[in-house]
């Protein structure tokens, strides 16, 4: 959404300065033309996949086709990324009224994936995700805004070592159609969304490294 606002405040600079005559580089604006651009930008509708189309019923996620990962800067000299190897999403589709579907997620704490055999095991570890004793992160939807339109945000329960707490999606459904060869209906969807570890319990550490961003993208099939 904040891309294609930007993209258009952009577009009106260079516009600006075209009918001006002068270099769209070293052009500034005058306030109220800014002001002026920001009020459309701020009017301008994100929209996704049109979900008219999308029968009701249970969508499971297709794992060659399920990523649920998390970033986190480490010390500031890098952002790893570390993914779930196995995603086990459903999601109840309502047609009629798209923000009464649910969503809920489970992810198999044995396998976070890291890229790296040492990081792996101690991740997995008491120090972090205490696999042995949290065997699962889980996430069960309360609220869906706005996905009539293909893009909104999801908010629900997210569970880490038996905490529980709110966590809001913010995405989009990138499709609705059929898999090319199984004409199974389908949908996919990217989502993103930020934490503090330390709330979940996940605190070694800490604050070091602290904020996470949750990255998802998923492809959902229709359930026979």
């Amino acid at each position: 959404m904040h891309l294609g606002k930007m993209t258009l405040i952009s577009m009106a600079a260079l516009l600006a300065a075209c009918s001006n005559g002068t270099d769209a580089s070293t052009t500034k604006l005058d306030s109220t033309v800014v002001e002026a651009i920001t009020d459309v930008a701020s009017k301008v509708e994100v929209r996704g996949a049109d979900l008219s189309g999308l029968p009701s019923g249970t969508y499971k996620s297709e794992q060659g086709h399920a990523y649920v990962a998390f970033q986190y800067w480490h010390q500031q000299y890098s952002r790893p990324i570390i993914r779930w190897g196995t995603t086990d999403a459903t999601v109840v589709f309502d047609t009629e009224n798209p923000e009464n579907s649910t969503l809920t997620v489970t992810l198999p704490t044995k396998d976070i994936d890291t890229g790296v055999a040492a990081w792996d095991k101690h991740i997995k570890a008491a120090d972090f995700f205490d696999v042995e004793n949290y065997p699962e992160v889980t996430f069960v939807s309360t609220d869906i805004v706005q996905i009539k339109d293909g893009y909104g945000t999801l908010t629900g329960n997210l569970t880490i070592k038996d905490v529980t707490k709110p966590f809001t999606l913010t995405g989009t459904v990138n499709k609705v159609g059929k898999h090319f060869r199984s004409g199974v209906d389908m949908f996919g969807i990217s989502a993103t969304g930020t934490l503090s570890r330390s709330e979940f319990g996940v605190d070694t550490y800490a604050p070091s490294a602290d904020e996470i961003e949750i990255t998802v993208e998923v492809e959902f099939q229709k359930a026979e």
